[in-house]
């Protein structure tokens, strides 16, 4: 369309214009979507460590558990220990449903949080409730 003008120069100048602004908006909310994915990678590398620190503190205690008090510890009353197993047992429960039910609203959102798990896992996890 050599020679051909589609417009006044002015209407090809608002026209394009118009285009850097668009461009500069698209870039503008790139940026900032890669910003916030950035910020959910960090948050969901923090979550799996703490997951995984407690997954381990929960294996130790369970063993302390099974196996009783060391040589150093004096033996405790078995009905006091049994009761503060019950109790530290209901709270790790409430712990477990509060989970599975953040677990299920990422799911329902397609949020991250849940895509974050090992293929089957969160399907395991629900299906032991």
């Amino acid at each position: 369309w050599r020679g051909e003008s589609r417009g006044s120069p002015q209407q090809l100048a608002e026209r394009y214009a118009d285009l850097a602004a668009s461009h500069s908006e698209a870039l503008r909310q790139r940026e900032e979507r890669e910003w916030h994915n950035a910020r959910l990678r960090q948050e969901n590398a923090r979550l799996r460590l703490e997951n995984r620190r407690l997954r381990r503190e929960n294996r130790c205690l369970f063993r302390q558990a099974l196996l009783g008090p060391g040589p150093d510890k004096p033996p405790t009353d078995p009905g006091e220990e049994a009761e503060a197993l019950r109790a530290q047992l209901g709270r790790l429960q409430e712990k477990h449903r509060r989970a599975l039910r953040h677990l299920r609203r990422c799911r329902a959102a397609g949020r991250p949080e849940a895509s974050g798990l090992e293929d089957g896992e969160l399907d395991e996890l629900l299906l032991e409730e």
